[in-house]
């Protein structure tokens, strides 16, 4: 959420730099903004007003008592009543303009950092820097569905289980997948020094309203529902929904939390499924694993001090990086333009893996560095040198997405008969297998 009294000193910049985002217009009512803060305006001026009113006419009225004038300190306290009245007249009206105004304010992202290409959509990304060299086939190359069906990935049987989305996998290609996470994890708290966290994959409203996926984006959730006992109906409140990503668990770990400083940075990593409706995709990648309601990612998490977080959000993106280059997989880095950014983004990086059977590259991590936008929603803070609270900066990205990343690898490694060599660095976490193969 942004700092209301960004908007209050200086609306109209905020609002140049709203408009390079996407869709503008839907972020914030302007004129009714405006409104709003010219009667708070008002409103807060008259209670000072009527509050300085009441300290002179209690003051008085002790005066005139002590000099015996009954009449006057009677009307004294007539003036004190009716300005009561006013009072809380007014304070009722402030608090419902706040509540219009943080209703207003919850709706609206991030402002882009500075250093953020302006662009209206994924063509005004900019490409950062590229990795490795896309291998040449001397065969067709299939894609991961045709080389995956074989090893034993089952599109059918998840169609049947849930529906479309859906994937099942067996066998060598399980194993694969269960190879791919450990790995990641590995890397992440072995050499980056991330702490490796199990977290719910069920979280309630406020957890998501702390990581800005509510209320803005409920449509791309899943809700879980919960039995009421002896059949009664669940509170509206006690509603849980499936986690989008473990970035909502993880950085809620520190919401409503005031951390030493010494205790920064925080760096926090999970291995989890995540559940995304998916909205607004129709008709997108309906092939294969590219874009599921259930896929798996190994995330991180940085809490970090607000000078420190530009230099966690290279850190984190070379920790990304550093897992692709293990594998041997050509990568690139974008710097998303301020159209194509997520909603609680200040800055972001995509990491985009090559395909070969798409003869591109494809998003397989996002990191983004979020500054002050989820941990004033979270009011997640720490004691500054001076001794004072101020708001920490959150980060998050992914290590990386699992699915995503097993399709690269299928592409990429296949071979002529079918097969496909497993990377190095996997081996280990296969028994020491080198090759997958069809069954004969």
């Amino acid at each position: 959420m942004l700092d209301i009294l960004l908007l209050r000193k200086d609306l109209d910049t905020a609002i140049a730099r709203l408009e390079t985002r996407k869709k503008p217009q839907a972020f914030l009512n302007v004129e009714a903004f405006q409104a709003l803060e010219s009667e708070r305006k008002t409103l807060q001026t008259r209670t000072e007003e009527l509050q300085a009113q009441r300290n002179q006419l209690s003051k008085q009225i002790g005066m005139l008592m002590g000099k015996g004038d009954k009449e006057g300190a009677e009307a004294a306290k007539a003036q004190v009543a009716a300005s009561k009245v006013e009072l809380e007249q007014s304070a009722a009206r402030l608090e419902q303009i706040q509540a219009e105004l943080q209703a207003m304010l919850v709706a609206v992202p991030n402002l882009p950092h500075e250093s953020v290409p302006v662009g209206s959509d994924e063509s005004g990304n900019v490409e950062v820097r590229r990795w490795g060299t896309p291998a040449s086939f001397a065969f067709e190359v299939k894609d991961h569905v045709d080389v995956g069906t074989p090893l034993g990935l089952d599109f059918d049987m998840g169609v049947k289980l849930s529906g479309s989305r859906f994937t099942v996998m067996k066998g060598q290609i399980a194993r694969l997948h269960r190879a791919l996470s450990q790995f990641m994890l590995d890397v992440q708290t072995q050499e980056h020094g991330y702490t490796e966290c199990y977290v719910p994959y069920a979280v309630n409203a406020d957890s998501l309203k702390g990581t800005g996926q509510l209320p803005k984006f409920e449509g791309d959730l899943f809700a879980a529902k919960k039995g009421g006992q002896d059949g009664e109906p669940v509170p509206d409140n006690a509603a849980l929904y499936l986690i989008p990503t473990s970035e909502v668990p993880l950085t809620n770990f520190v919401r409503d939390v005031v951390v030493a400083e010494a205790d920064l940075p925080i760096k926090l990593t999970a291995h989890t499924p995540c559940f995304r409706s998916e909205a607004g995709s129709y008709g997108r990648d309906t092939r294969g694993m590219i874009r599921q309601h259930q896929f798996d990612k190994v995330e991180m998490v940085q809490i970090v001090h607000p000078d420190k977080s530009y230099e966690a959000l290279e850190e984190m993106t070379r920790h990304a990086e550093a897992v692709l280059q293990k594998l041997g997989l050509p990568y690139r880095v974008m710097s998303l333009c301020t159209g194509d950014m997520g909603f609680g983004a200040a800055k972001t990086y995509d990491l985009e893996v090559w395909l070969p059977a798409q003869n591109t590259y494809r998003e397989i991590s996002s990191v983004s560095n979020c500054e002050a936008f989820q941990a004033r929603r979270l009011q997640a803070r720490f004691k500054n040198a001076q001794g004072k609270n101020e708001l920490l900066h959150t980060l998050n990205g992914s290590g990386l997405a699992v699915g995503r990343t097993l399709v690269a690898v299928l592409e990429n490694y296949q071979q002529a008969d079918g097969s496909v060599v497993v990377p190095e660095v996997l081996r280990p976490y296969l028994g020491g297998m080198s090759v997958l193969a069809p069954a004969a």
